[in-house]
């Protein structure tokens, strides 16, 4: 690939970059007006015939990495596992 060819292909990544983030926004508007509704209308769930709606409360439990560490370091360490990756930018 040319220096050329390369400069076109980020500048059409960019452009995708930028309506990707258009989109998203979008996505979470609507997403928000949704949970609004649900929330006015006391529902967790809403069937809309071809679709079924949830929001729904879900509990979870998580590691609390950084209390660990500072309660167990030595041990901590000993568990600590280096992973090598590669990063893409464009700046």
């Amino acid at each position: 690939m040319r220096n050329d060819e390369i400069r076109t292909a980020v500048a059409e990544l960019q452009e995708l970059y930028a309506t990707q983030d258009l989109l998203k926004a979008q996505i979470t508007e609507r997403e928000q007006a949704i949970k609004e509704e649900m929330e006015s209308r006391e529902t967790e769930e809403l069937n809309l015939g071809n679709v079924i709606i949830r929001f729904t409360n879900i509990l979870s439990n998580r590691f609390d990495t950084t209390a660990f560490k500072k309660l167990h370091k030595d041990l901590y360490n000993e568990f600590i596992k280096q992973v090598a990756s590669r990063r893409f930018s464009i700046a």
